[in-house]
């Protein structure tokens, strides 16, 4: 017999039929003996629908607390069904809300993090029997204020449950079968993954891979939690996020991954002195304007031209807070770019393999596209290109590493 958490996204539970669907799977894991936590999304597509009634109500700069009061009750609404679902097949069930098992995080709403979680009342429920069902999503700071975990925060509610009760492992469904070499929908070469690292898993999610949720990859880690990615639609294992092993380092690159929800900024002819770079990345750090790659040019004549990326949404904010700042330090101009794309590649092979950036320049030079940033770690080499060759860039560097074969 297991401890196990099981998560289910947005599109397994996005009607009643999926919901049913839902729910024998869990009765099915419950009946081989083991104890049961289930962490639901809203419905596929009601959080959006919430967001939309605030918009129309307060235009786009709703309160920020009665914001994460409306956006939250998605997933009241399908953890209730779930566990009259269970009740009605004879499965003991009981439905909880963040705020009632107490996944206390600090007070940054829609961008919550859990700081701890009490895990006495789900370990007390399933000592009788039950099969626990939790919204995901959703907590509640110290002073009793319901707040939201972000985009994809069903995933971190769901590692962060397990790691507090001590489950054997946590299981995520989605509407895809595991984690692949790439995106499967735009690449029928796509291989689906046995098993990838919790680093390589880190570095797919930060660089735009939707399967799982950068901060819930951070907490198995952390935990060392392991991680199943599943399809909610058949039985088959999916893929593993575990620690690294050696047979991971046979593969030099695990997976290609894309961000098109990515914007350039060039800050050109700016003073090169000490202070300007925090004069410029403060205030977009204070709005929580996440800063990804940045370049700085060679510095000629004192001056420099700095260019950095940031989320394409944010690009409005961004205009204001930097249009402002470039003027306060003397720059010349602001250049700003929304047709660009990120496309990544993740391996833990690249430790041990030299040459993996030079083929990936020159297999996109062969294709005539430019490449106008790049960033590197130990097991990742990301390049900025013009977004209409993001699938085309995709593919041809899927077919360089032979990554369709079993290495």
């Amino acid at each position: 017999m297991a401890l196990i958490v099981q998560k289910f996204g947005g599109t397994s539970v996005a009607d009643i039929a999926k919901i049913h669907n839902v729910a024998e799977r869990v009765i099915r894991t419950s009946t081989e003996g083991n104890d049961v936590v289930v962490v639901l999304s809203a419905m596929a597509g009601e959080t959006d629908r919430l967001i939309g009634l605030a918009n129309a109500a307060v235009g786009d700069r709703p309160t920020p607390r009665e914001y994460d009061v409306l956006i939250s009750t998605g997933e009241q609404v399908t953890v209730s069904l779930m566990a009259m679902v269970l009740n009605s097949r004879g499965f003991r069930s009981k439905s909880f809300l963040g705020s009632q098992i107490r996944i206390v995080t600090d007070k940054n709403h829609s961008a919550a993090r859990i700081k701890k979680i009490d895990a006495g009342l789900i370990r007390q429920e399933l000592g009788k029997g039950r099969i626990i069902v939790v919204a995901g999503f959703q907590g509640v700071d110290r002073k009793g204020n319901i707040t939201t975990l972000g985009r994809g925060g069903s995933d971190t509610s769901a590692v962060a449950i397990a790691a507090a009760i001590n489950a054997d492992y946590c299981e995520t469904f989605t509407d895809v079968a595991g984690v692949y070499t790439t995106d499967p929908n735009i690449y029928d070469k796509a291989r689906k993954l046995k098993k990838i690292s919790y680093d390589e898993m880190l570095e797919l999610a930060g660089a735009g891979a939707k399967v799982l949720h950068q901060r819930s990859v951070e907490l198995a880690k952390l935990y060392n939690v392991p991680l199943y990615v599943r399809s909610s639609f058949n039985d088959d294992q999916g893929t593993l996020v575990t620690r690294e092993d050696e047979e991971m380092e046979k593969e030099v690159v695990s997976g290609i991954t894309y961000d098109r929800n990515q914007a350039k900024v060039s800050v050109i002819h700016v003073p090169d002195k000490p202070g300007i770079a925090a004069r410029l990345f403060t205030p977009l750090s204070d709005e929580n304007i996440n800063v990804d790659m940045i370049i700085q040019n060679a510095s000629i004549d004192g001056y420099t031209d700095m260019t950095f990326t940031v989320p394409r949404q944010d690009i409005k904010r961004v205009e204001a807070i930097i249009h402002s700042v470039a003027g306060e330090v003397g720059a010349e101009r602001v250049l700003f770019d929304t047709e660009i794309s990120k496309v990544s590649m993740v391996g833990l092979g690249m430790r041990s393999h030299s040459g993996v950036a030079s083929k990936m320049f020159a297999t996109l030079a062969h294709e005539g596209i430019n490449i106008q940033m790049i960033s590197t770690s130990e097991i990742k080499i990301s390049c900025v290109i013009e977004a209409k060759y993001t699938e085309l860039a995709v593919r041809i560097l899927h077919d360089a590493f032979e990554m369709e074969i079993e290495h």
